[in-house]
This record gives C-alpha cells, structure tokens and sequence, in this order.
C-alpha cells in the first residue's frame, strides 16, 4: 500500500550500534522504494522514526526522553510515530501501554512491514482517529536480501553478513530482540560490496552479533572476509564483533596475511574473572583468553587490539574486580570499551541472579578501570611517536575546520594541520606520528 500525495516526508534517528545504523539504511530504502521521502528536519516530517538500542540502562532512558519531545511536536502537530529496533521488540507490552503516541512498533525482522503500517497510520490520521500497527515477529530466515541499502555519503560502508544470536550470554538480549543466528548468501554480499565501492565508499565494516559463526554451504568468515577484499577498488576491510570461544586460525592468518584487511581486532573480554565469565555463560576462561590474544599477537605483529568490559555484574566481588584488572594490565589492549552492568529485561540474568552489585561500587570500578586503561592507551599511543602510519581520510576534524582527521589500518584518530594542503575523504596519505594522547594520534 503507497502512500497518497503529497509525499510524506520521514525523519528517522538512529541510537545505538552499528548494526543499528545499517538497519536503518534498510529502512530508508524500503520506504523510498514505496513512495516515502526522507528530510533531515524533524519539524517538516509527517513521520518520525526512532531506531532503538536495548543493550544497556543508559539507552533506554535517552530513548524515553527523546520521545517526551516528541509528544510536545504531536501536539502542536499531526504526526506519525514509529520505535523501531530492539527496544520496540523487548519492551513492546511497555511501550504500547504507557507511550500512546506511539503509532507504529516494528522489530528488526519486521522492517518489510513499515511501509504498510505508516500508510495505514497516515490514511487514519488524515481521518482524525488514530490507528497503531504493531510487527514484531522474530524470523528464523529474514536476512533482507534483494534489498540494496541506502547509505548516507561517506568513507565506509557497513555491510551486515549475519542476523542474530545463538550465545545467550546471560547478560545479553540480543537473542531475544534479534532472534536466532543466519547468514546471508556471500554472492549477495559481495554484491553489495561492489555496489559500495562503485558509489565511492573505501571501506568496508562487515557486521554481526557474532562474525565468526557466520555459515553459508562452504563459506566460513575467513573465506568471506578475503573475497570480499579482492573486491576491487576496497582499500580496507574491517568486521565486529566475533566471540573468543571461536576464533579460528584461519581467520587470523586472513587478517595477518591479506592487505586489505585491517590489523585490528575488536575482541570482547567482559570480564576477568573465570567465575563471573561462568555466570555470563561466556564458554571460556581467561587462560583461554590470554591464549587466544598471545597467538593473535604472534600471527599478527603490531596488531591493534580492543575490547569491552562490563563492571558491576551480578555477585561481582572486589576479588573478581581485582581479576578483571589484572586482566586489562596483562593483555595491555590499546583501548576498551567499559560499560557498568544494568540488568536487561528477559535475559538469564535477569531471571537468575540478583542485580546487587550497588551502584556507588559500580561507578567507582569503572572509574578505576578506564583510569588503567586510560594509562594503557596513552602508552601504546606514544609508542607509535616518530613512526610513518598509513590514514585514510575521514573529514575535518571535530574540533577545528583547519585539521583533518582520519584513521589507521588499526582504526586510532589521527589529527593534523591540513595548512595549503587539500585531502579528500577516502585517499590513503602517510603521516609520521609527533606527539599522542590517549584519544588521539597528531600527524605531522
């Protein structure tokens, strides 16, 4: 069903990963492939669409927020409401009940359904009664094939290769708003990688909750990420996020050995602590892990490596803390991502154990640990002071119109005075390394 004339003008807003943002260049393609048009400016849309994330605490609360605003523009307006992603599929009893004017709530296997489920909110609308439409079924199969993904303009291109999750750690509800594990067909992939390229983008982001279980016939990850960086006219690959319990060698000996794939691995820790790595139902101890990391840094020299951690999970004691610590001080990763645990709804967690970790003790562990790693990053930074590192360029710095920025094979910012010269986003230049902080590189 299309919508009438004029052309209803959708603004959507992205939270969350990665993988949200890719979803929601699906959701712009699908939409203007029935008729829908996109704008920037919220206040000229008819249809505001937001992109939800249900990974932590902190999410949620922005997201509630942003759609207070939201009811103050209903009001003055008419104006079509979507939640879309993985909150809309995990608080879906929550935010029918007590969001009204919520008007559409589709999940992540749901996005088929949009353009069906705004027309029909638009046509009531326009009738002067309201009229919400919910999808939220999980698919064992929906991986959105045939569908060619419309991205904004820029340097890398996120190309998602799996959908969903079959690790249930007990942390996580990935499982439970993404559904099962499956892949896609790896020529449909590397179509769309073509595609990218041909559209100017020099990099590219492969996707999913778990890379490294990623299957299709005789297609494993390593024989996936190598085709797609003979792809030609790619200047660098990168992938996030695998899992430790199955990282094969040959995966290794692709990043190590194929030019195009970058020397980074974003490798999620979670703990130190083998108890707690048991009750995240994480399937490996941290010997595993050490050795996992020693013979990625044998295979790989100079490899960039980064992780997440999770502070304050249930039961964690001063003990387990103190493990996780020691863990960051030996492996030494270049940056980490540090979030403090809050319990998800519907996770084994949440059914299990008891959030008693207090809140107080959980900011103050997380702030002692990105002090280390803080540390850490600045020391592995200054390190590479004095040498010549290959940047792709991004655009102007954050700060200052007069610096470019841009990043390395192992994705570290790299600023520099731009001066009379002019770089275009996406060439590779070389800088040597002058001076360092713990955010940032700054190039000659």
């Amino acid at each position: 069903m299309t919508p009438k004339s004029p052309i209803p003008q959708v603004h959507i807003e992205t939270f969350g990963c990665q993988m949200n943002e890719s979803d929601s260049e699906l959701v712009r393609s699908m939409l203007k492939r029935e008729g829908f048009a996109f704008t920037e400016d919220r206040e000229r849309a008819d249809v505001v669409l937001v992109n939800t994330c249900a990974i932590r605490e902190n999410a949620h609360k922005k997201i509630y927020a942003h759609l207070s605003e939201l009811k103050g523009l209903k009001k003055r307006r008419p104006l079509v409401v979507g939640v879309l992603g993985c909150m809309a599929q995990n608080l879906k009893n929550e935010l029918a009940e007590k969001e009204p004017l919520v008007d559409v709530l589709a999940g992540p296997d749901a996005y088929r359904q949009l353009p069906m489920l705004l027309s029909t909110a638009l046509e009531a609308q326009e009738q002067g009664f309201s009229q919400k439409g919910f999808a939220l079924d999980l698919s064992e199969y929906e991986t959105y094939e045939g569908i060619m993904p419309d991205r904004d303009s820029g340097v890398n291109a996120w190309i998602t290769v799996m959908r969903g999750c079959d690790n249930f750690c007990s942390f996580c509800v990935v499982p439970y708003t993404r559904g099962r594990e499956r892949s896609r067909d790896p020529e449909n992939i590397l179509v769309e990688a073509r595609e990218a390229v041909a559209r100017g983008f020099k990099q590219i982001t492969l996707l999913g909750q778990n890379v490294n279980s990623y299957c299709a016939g005789e297609w494993d990850f390593a024989k996936l990420i190598r085709a797609v960086a003979d792809t030609l006219g790619i200047d660098r690959v990168r992938f996030t996020s695998p899992h430790p319990k199955d990282f094969p060698i040959a995966l290794i000996e692709a990043i190590a050995t194929h030019p195009k794939v970058c020397k980074h691995v974003h490798l999620p820790l979670q703990a130190g602590s083998d108890r707690i790595l048991d009750l995240m139902g994480r399937t490996y101890t941290g010997a595993e892990y050490l050795a996992l990391v020693d013979r990625i840094r044998q295979t790989i020299p100079g490899v960039v490596l980064t992780t997440d951690i999770i502070c304050g999970f249930c039961t964690e004691s001063d003990q387990d803390f103190q493990d996780t610590c020691r863990m960051v001080e030996r492996v030494r990763f270049d940056s980490a991502f540090i979030f403090k645990y809050s319990e998800r709804k519907n996770t084994i967690a949440a059914r299990k154990y008891p959030d008693d970790v207090p809140e107080h003790i959980k900011g103050a562990r997380i702030s002692k640990l990105m002090e280390i790693q803080r540390q850490i990053t600045l020391e592995r930074n200054r390190e590479l002071i004095g040498k010549k590192l290959v940047i792709l360029v991004d655009r102007d710095a954050t700060r200052s119109s007069t610096q470019g920025m841009g990043k390395t094979d192992g994705n570290i910012t790299v600023v520099w005075d731009k001066g009379t010269s002019h770089f275009v986003p996406g060439t590779l230049i070389t800088k040597r390394i002058f001076d360092a902080s713990a955010a940032t590189l700054y190039g000659e």
